[in-house]
């Protein structure tokens, strides 16, 4: 089925975005109930959101259900849509979002709202919830901002699986709304009156007004993570992520009561995964997508109570594949010897933490439990490790913040960066970055003011003032606007939701990204509702009713407040589900076993179990066979030569000191995914189609897919030396983007490997086998994604194998074998049949002329140091065509249908030269020939692709003639 948006998405930025089809998505064509999990973000930050890999997977599981998956359109594809009167569809059937069951939103972040209103306008869902049909899609808004949703209220409503009933007349939408909220914890704001609030004027919720409604609306909660294994099978991204990574999430919940962390807050008590279903999720995940990357994650590693055994054992594993590993969230006070010894292992250049505050007095004001003892210490274990750099991460805006205080933030960071050149000199980086505070719902500070606007400004610029001494100290901080608004949409009421309709109207979308962010648009509509910005970010009185209290999170009524009030006088509490004193857990049954002290635990009303967690612990030491203390490592004063990954990772330190260096060195690599001269490896030539979504892809997410494809397929591949090793892979001439073909063709150097063993158990000393080019086709034919189709493959010897040395001619590289490309045009239509007669008469009109010249267009480009731009030059593309056909009827029909294309009478097949002088792109090609159309941005256009690519002398590896190719389609 050709895609709805195929006629233009080659005009937009990252097609591949919106057309789904990635490996692993899940399609079904038939299903009781359609859901489609909708992200108020682009596809690139959507896509590594683990909450929407959870849901996805768990939804799919199930058969009665298809569920889906949209994300916000970035601002051309907006325009695009619009000028078009098209909807926003899923990327895996194409429907529009009204035609779903349900829409699930998640909302991470407050200044996602406006974007969630183009989610509802683009998916023709009305924005408010009062303007919907009785059995319109249901709207279920969750993430952490459901837990202050009044702003938008209005405009959502909860989930309901009753739309059935409601069509048919034996209910109606509020019943089954309400229906729902009695027997599930979900919000309907239609079923709830709102009052004034004498003290704040703020609009609040009262009373139900329907009694099937609960006074208070508890959160749900999933007591054991192990009951829902983190997925393994979420879809790997066609376009670029920003963590393109087998992440899982272990644990959930945080034991520390950091004073402003609204997570920390509201996803209590700590819930960890098993050991054993972390290493499983992990794994999987790595083995199934083939990515290179790794990471656990969760709201603090460091307190993961079996971390760094967890570590070890799974950074030995990852190792074994070639395969990195990132671990979020550290604490200073959290980076022991020997999780640090362990993460010198992997190919992170960097560490970072957060010490948040830059003095002692306000670490303890928001209850950080670290101190400058601490962050010196882990600062010093970094840097006598090899890494050079460190990113710290601080706050401004905190309650009873003084100056000093401001100006300890980068002080602190001199002093890193001080203790940083003691151990690797100068090459020493420190990255200050500094977010201003916005105290949240659900928080001991949600009562505390936030620092205004001008105050933020001020803040900064004594930062900046302080920063100046050191260049080498990075200061990077917060667009202080932007924080404004996250202050007035998380502290706000049921008012807002005009206001939020109306900067959506004047423009605004992602607003959390600072080149579309526009102050001045919620100035203007929050002024036109008559509303002043500081009434949601002044103090609140303790005894006012929030906006919010009508959500239950679980905590006891009071604990907020006596932790405010410790704040305010600055007195630390200690973290829970620890002994008092301790700051990490024991890593070993030798000291946790004996070790029968209390946990700490201070009432938030959060129902824990300490003695099954105290249980739970030493059954995870067991599984991971961390039993005994680990013995000490020294850190020797000097490192081996790290000039191989970079200088940025430590991982080449010496083991064993009586090895010698270079065997020690190429075996550290090895182990580290990286390929030695010494391990057999053969060439192979791959001949594939790009065609449908894969078309949109471009070069570089190209060799990302690629490359996991081969990794998927578990083909050791051979790989470029450095900090960040690149497959061997060489491809034909470059195509471009948005054009598809039948006929692509790629070199790649894959390892020798043992029949029947995976590729990461092979002993060192293994006899090796070099695979057959059938073996490599069908395995890799198995695990590729929609769009790349696998026609051939055939083992090369190029020049420079050991095999080639005896060869009297050896194979060809791609430079020197593609001499020519056979590019299709299907003439744009312009009121007159494009026969076969009428492409005769064409083509030879074209030949017979001396030359053809089209401007080139300069493509932004800049032709010296100040950044002018190339000027456009002309190309004669008649010099550059070798020869010119027809192809008409069923062979059209053929290459019409592969293509995804409207049937034509005929096609033009084109030969042009491939050089390194140059050649025409398929678009100069249709100008040249008078076909191509219109030249305006929403014009149409003639439709090209490559037929293949012609080699120099006929091969098995070469491109088909074109019969062939038309007997393949």
């Amino acid at each position: 089925m050709r895609h709805l948006y195929a006629d233009f998405i080659d005009r937009v930025a990252k097609p591949a975005r919106y057309l789904g089809g990635e490996y692993q998505s899940v399609t079904k064509d038939h299903a009781d109930a359609r859901v489609c999990l909708a992200f108020p973000d682009v596809y690139d930050i959507g896509m590594s959101h683990l909450g929407t890999k959870i849901i996805y997977s768990l939804l799919n599981k199930d058969p009665r259900i298809a569920c889906e998956r949209a994300f916000a359109p970035w601002l051309d594809m907006e325009a695009e849509l619009r000028a078009r009167d098209l909807p926003l569809v899923s990327l895996e059937s194409q429907r529009p979002l009204h035609e779903f069951d349900v829409l699930g939103v998640s909302l991470q972040y407050e200044l996602t709202y406006t974007n969630m209103l183009t989610l509802l306008d683009l998916g023709g869902i009305p924005l408010y919830a009062k303007d919907r049909a009785e059995a319109a899609t249901l709207v279920l808004v969750g993430g952490p901002t459901a837990s202050h949703p009044e702003p938008v209220a209005p405009l959502v409503l909860s989930w309901a699986a009753l739309r059935v009933k409601i069509r048919a007349g034996a209910c109606t939408r509020r019943d089954a709304l309400a229906e729902l909220a009695a027997e599930f914890p979900i919000y309907v704001p239609a079923l709830y009156d709102t009052v004034t609030d004498e003290a704040t004027g703020m609009t609040v919720v009262g009373a139900p007004n329907d009694p099937r409604a609960p006074a208070r609306i508890s959160r749900a909660m999933v007591r054991n993570l192990d009951d829902y294994p983190f997925p393994s099978d979420a879809p790997v991204p066609y376009a670029e992520a920003v963590f393109e990574r087998a992440s899982v999430e272990i644990a959930r919940g945080c034991t520390e009561g950091c004073r402003f962390c609204q997570a920390g807050m509201i996803y209590r008590p700590v819930r960890e995964r098993s050991p054993e279903s972390i290493t499983k999720s992990l794994l999987d995940g790595v083995d199934r997508a083939g990515y290179e990357e790794s990471g656990l994650t969760c709201l603090s590693t460091a307190d993961f109570s079996s971390i760094t055994p967890l570590v070890v054992k799974v950074g030995a594993e990852l190792r074994k594949r070639g395969v990195s590993m990132s671990v979020a969230s550290l604490r200073a006070y959290g980076l022991n010897e020997d999780l640090l010894d362990e993460l010198a292992l992997t190919r992170i250049s960097g560490l970072t933490f957060a010490p948040e505050a830059g003095t002692q007095r306000m670490r303890d004001v928001v209850n950080k439990n670290i101190t400058e003892a601490h962050v010196e210490e882990s600062s010093r274990r970094v840097f006598s490790r090899g890494w050079h750099r460190l990113k710290l991460y601080f706050m401004i805006g905190l309650p009873t913040e003084e100056d000093e205080d401001v100006r300890g933030i980068v002080e602190t960071g001199l002093r890193m960066l001080r203790i940083g050149r003691k151990s690797v000199g100068h090459r020493a980086e420190v990255t200050v970055s500094v977010s201003s505070h916005v105290p949240k719902p659900h928080t001991p500070l949600q009562w505390a003011a936030q620092d205004s606007f001008d105050e933020i400004e001020r803040k900064q610029s004594i930062l900046r003032y302080t920063a100046r001494i050191e260049r080498s100290l990075r200061l990077k901080h917060h667009h202080s606007g932007i924080s404004f608004v996250e202050g007035v949409l998380a502290r706000g009421d049921r008012r807002l939701a005009p206001v939020l309709e109306a900067v959506w109207r004047a423009g605004a979308r992602f607003d959390g990204w600072d080149e579309c962010f526009d102050l001045e648009r919620w100035h203007v509509a929050l002024e036109a509702a008559g509303l002043d910005a500081r009434t949601y970010l002044d103090t609140r009185p303790v005894t006012a009713r929030l906006p919010w209290d009508h959500i239950d999170v679980g905590l006891e009524d009071g604990f907020l407040l006596s932790e405010y009030r410790k704040a305010v006088k600055g007195r630390a509490s200690p973290p829970c589900g620890k002994v008092a004193g301790m700051l990490i857990h024991h890593t070993n049954l030798a000291d946790a076993d004996p070790d029968q002290r209390r946990l700490v635990c201070y009432d938030c009303g959060v129902a824990c179990d300490l003695s099954k967690m105290r249980e739970d612990r030493l059954v995870a030491l067991r599984g991971l066979g961390a039993t005994q203390r680990p013995r000490s490592r020294d850190v020797p004063a000097a490192l081996v030569d790290v000039s191989e990954r970079g200088g940025g990772s430590p991982a080449e330190k010496g083991a064993e000191q009586g090895r010698d260096r270079e065997t020690d060195r190429a075996e550290r690599v090895r182990l580290a995914g990286y390929i030695g001269a010494d391990i057999a490896y053969s060439t192979y030539r791959i001949r594939f189609a790009k065609i449908g979504r894969a078309a949109f892809l471009g070069h570089l997410d190209l060799v990302r897919l690629i490359a996991r494809t081969f990794r998927r397929a578990d083909l050791p591949l051979a790989m470029t030396r450095g900090f960040s090793p690149k497959p061997r892979l060489v491809f034909g001439p470059a195509l471009g983007l948005g054009v598809p073909s039948l006929g692509e063709l790629m070199d790649i150097d894959l390892e020798h490997t043992v029949r029947g063993e995976r590729s990461w158990n092979i002993a060192v000393d293994a006899a090796r086998v070099e695979l057959s080019a059938d073996e490599v086709r069908d395995r890799i034919t198995a695990v590729c994604p929609p769009g790349l189709e696998i026609e051939s493959c055939a083992i090369v010897r190029l020049s420079g194998h050991v095999l080639a040395r005896e060869m009297e001619h050896p194979d060809p590289g791609l430079g020197k074998l593609v001499q020519a490309v056979d590019v299709l045009i299907r003439p744009s239509p312009d009121g007159i049949a494009h026969d076969v007669a009428r492409l005769e008469r064409v083509t030879a009109s074209f030949m017979a002329k001396a030359e053809c010249l089209v401007e080139r267009a300069s493509g932004g480009g800049s032709d010296n140091h100040r950044g002018s731009k190339k000027p456009a030059r002309a190309i004669d593309v008649r010099a550059l065509v070798t020869e010119m056909s027809v192809i008409a009827d069923e062979a059209a029909a053929k290459l019409c249908d592969a293509l995804d294309w409207p049937v034509a009478p005929a096609l033009f097949r084109v030969r042009v030269r491939a050089t390194a002088d140059g050649s025409a792109k398929p678009s100069e090609i249709a100008k040249a020939l008078g076909v191509w159309g219109s030249d305006e941005l929403r014009g149409d256009h003639a439709l090209v692709a490559r037929l293949g690519v012609v080699a120099e002398v006929t091969t098995p590896s070469a491109a088909p003639a074109i019969d062939d190719a038309v007997q393949n389609v």
